[in-house]
């Protein structure tokens, strides 16, 4: 079973622009399980193989569809996870362009990604993992700054997540419009508010879940109109109904590493 630990926080230098890193180490042999759930995240993930010689980094952007992982041959996994609307200004490249795909970093880095590969391989203590990824980002970021459209972004990311459903009323209390709204998302989130808030919405029913069988009630309180509508909307997302997901073996809400391990 692979073990998931929190890093020490990262440095106050990107703090702002990151949401958690994490270490995930498995014994050998052990593959990883898990799901990676949509939700409008891009994460960088360094990988080291078994033997720990070698190693890859990888971007995994922003998911519109759940994803079942089952990967072997990876002794530990570093991920760092950028909060919604961050990546594009330490990527090099728009979060659209990345939206359910994964790509090497070296294809946006260059040279500069294999020497963070190969200082990820040699630090083996988790505040040095940190450090690395921190120095990474900072030398990256010298310049990263706030646009007006990121900015707006995260502000309507706060709305949705913390319940407002409807994109239409997070537009209007913003002051601009669901067109601008949304060309704000593809170019900062790399997928539209509607999908963003149906990832919102989909996690808020599985936590919900995790302590009720009325899925009737789930729903409503989930924020969807009723239980069909949340079985359609679950079925179109993870390809499974919510009872098909629970009984398969090893679905769950994985760790950010866990959850991008597989490039």
């Amino acid at each position: 079973m692979s073990v998931a630990t929190a890093l020490d926080p990262p440095a106050l230098a990107f703090a702002r622009f990151v949401e958690d890193v994490r270490a995930v180490a498995s014994p050998p042999g052990q593959a990883f399980e898990g799901v990676r759930l949509p939700d409008g995240r891009t994460t960088l993930v360094f990988r080291a193989h078994e033997g720990e010689r070698t190693g890859d980094l990888w971007v995994a952007g922003p998911g519109t569809r759940a994803k079942f992982k089952h990967v072997t041959g990876i002794a530990r996994v570093v991920s760092l996870r950028f909060k919604p609307g961050w990546s594009a200004p330490f990527l090099g490249v728009a979060a659209s362009e990345l939206t359910d795909r994964s790509v090497p970093l070296e294809d946006m880095w260059g040279r500069a990604a294999g020497d963070l590969c190969a200082e990820l391989l040699a630090a083996k203590r988790r505040a040095d993992a940190t450090n690395r990824l921190a120095e990474a980002l900072a030398r990256r970021g010298v310049n990263a700054v706030e646009t007006s459209s990121g900015q707006l972004t995260r502000r309507a990311v706060r709305l949705l997540e913390g319940g407002e459903i409807r994109v239409e009323s997070v537009a209007f209390r913003l002051g601009v419009t669901a067109r601008h709204l949304r060309r704000a998302f593809a170019e900062n989130v790399g997928i539209g508010p509607k999908e963003f808030a149906r990832g919102v919405r989909l996690k808020r029913a599985l936590h919900l879940a995790e302590t009720s069988c009325d899925w009737a009630r789930v729903a409503a309180d989930a924020g969807y109109y009723d239980q069909a509508h949340l079985i359609a909307d679950f079925r179109q997302l993870v390809g499974l109904t919510p009872g098909a997901y629970f009984k398969r073996a090893g679905a769950r809400i994985s760790p950010p590493g866990a959850a991008a391990v597989e490039a």
